[in-house]
């Protein structure tokens, strides 16, 4: 029902939900749909959404001018909220605390949808044991250029993998380009271990597919598809089950059978469509909590990586330098930095260049195309994997920053680096406070 502020009151479970500008539009480019459309959606697969965030925390990714807006992150609880809605504190990396939202019915995934959550960001842990992950999440990120066959391919040898080690993957389209597997386990392992291990299983599938899989931090040094462990460090969250991508066909980040893996589009998984899917077939990963397993056959593969030499892997860049770290530096920065002065080099052997900054993406690659249109003879030199898009989570928001690398052009054709076009960096002003803060 509607009232007279231009609110639906929903009624549900016995608790009321309120959904203000019910018609404000959310997805308005190929595919067409409103805020109520949108929390529709949720409560239509409800069931499933909630089995990927009840009791755990969430960061409240929140779109409040819908899927073609810019984003930005809510750590902590709002004030305004309903009585029924409850709340954990959560503490950082970084020192700080923050109280987060636990979504435990449906009646609080329409609330929070309300507030503009298209994404849902549960953190791996539950409410009552917040030190100890109950899920090691294997992201994969293909880069520039890579097929959704080569994503496919190494997602079953994640399977293969975790098989031999005991375990059990629940694949899910990522609702973007890549794909997750998210692996229960028993909350025995702090934040750290899980994250050792899954750096484990990134070298060993790797090692298993050189050519197609990736475990190097750095994108300078990755090809193909890249398996991103540090989605397993403390404070970092993934989209999860059912949740609804800012993408113009509004794609779902979908559940899936191994079986379905092998053949599976991403985009014929949408609002529009899975909610009958789920209707007609139920939730593939309804069986996931009944089947945790244990980490530890992964850490003693993670002890002999690190017996061989090789140390841990470099953590996100707002984390402190861990013990064991290597120098959190590109290797093309370290590289030029070892270099006597004697030998004095103007070009890196990776040489990038920043091409745009900015917090909408479209800016951005269209900043990319007016470099292109200044220096087309590089352009036609760059390869595809050469042109690097970042998408960049800053304490608050999102942004995205471009880059290209000349490794392909040669010494005299090169541009030099120019002010980026546009230079929207919405994190610079408060990394110039801390470091004004920290010089102090």
């Amino acid at each position: 029902m509607k009232n007279d502020n231009s609110a639906e009151v929903l009624s549900i479970d016995g608790r009321e939900v309120r959904v203000t500008h019910p018609d404000k539009p959310y997805f308005s480019t190929q595919t067409k749909l409103s805020k109520l459309d949108l929390v529709r959606y949720y409560l239509a697969i409800a069931p499933g959404a909630l089995a990927g965030i009840r009791n755990r925390p969430i960061v409240l990714k929140r779109f409040v001018d819908g899927a073609e807006g810019q984003a930005f992150y809510q750590k902590r609880a709002p004030t305004n909220r309903p009585d029924w809605l409850r709340t954990v504190t959560l503490s950082f990396p970084s020192g700080r605390k923050a109280e987060e939202v636990v979504v435990d019915d449906p009646a609080g995934l329409a609330w929070i949808v309300n507030l503009g959550c298209i994404e849902l960001h549960p953190h791996p842990i539950r409410s009552g044991n917040l030190e100890h992950p109950d899920e090691l999440r294997v992201d994969l990120d293909p880069g520039p250029g890579v097929g959704w066959e080569d994503v496919r391919q190494i997602a079953l040898e994640v399977k293969s993998l975790l098989e031999e080690l005991g375990l059990r993957g629940w694949p899910k389209t990522s609702g973007s380009r890549g794909m997750h597997v998210n692996v229960r386990i028993q909350p025995r392992w702090t934040f750290s271990e899980v994250r050792r291990a899954a750096v484990a299983l990134s070298r060993e599938v790797e090692r298993r597919a050189p050519a197609l899989a990736s475990s190097k931090w750095w994108k300078e040094e990755r090809h193909g598809v890249f398996l991103d462990y540090n989605q397993n460090a403390k404070d970092r969250t993934t989209c999860s089950a059912y949740s609804v991508r800012p993408v113009p066909d509004a794609r779902v980040s979908t559940p899936l059978h191994w079986h379905e893996v092998a053949d599976c589009d991403p985009a014929d998984f949408t609002v529009l469509t899975v909610p009958g899917r789920f209707a007609e077939f139920g939730d593939p990963h309804a069986g996931m909590d009944a089947d945790a397993g244990s980490l530890e056959k992964l850490l003693e593969l993670a002890a002999k990586d690190e017996a061989t030499g090789l140390g841990d892997a470099p953590w996100p860049p707002h984390f402190r330098k861990m013990e064991g770290e290597a120098a959190r530096v590109a290797p093309s920065r370290a590289r030029s930095a070892a270099k006597k002065p004697v030998v004095k080099k103007t070009r890196t052997r990776m040489p990038l260049l920043v091409i745009a900054n900015s917090p909408n993406k479209d800016a951005a690659l269209a900043g990319l195309e007016r470099w292109r249109s200044k220096y087309p003879e590089v352009a036609k030199l760059l390869a595809v994997d050469d042109v690097l898009v970042d998408a960049m989570r800053g304490r608050s928001s999102t942004w995205t920053r471009i880059r290209v690398n000349l490794r392909k052009v040669p010494e005299g054709l090169r541009p030099p680096q120019e002010t980026p076009d546009p230079d929207d960096d919405p994190t610079r002003q408060w990394r110039h406070r801390a470091s004004k803060q920290h010089q102090k």
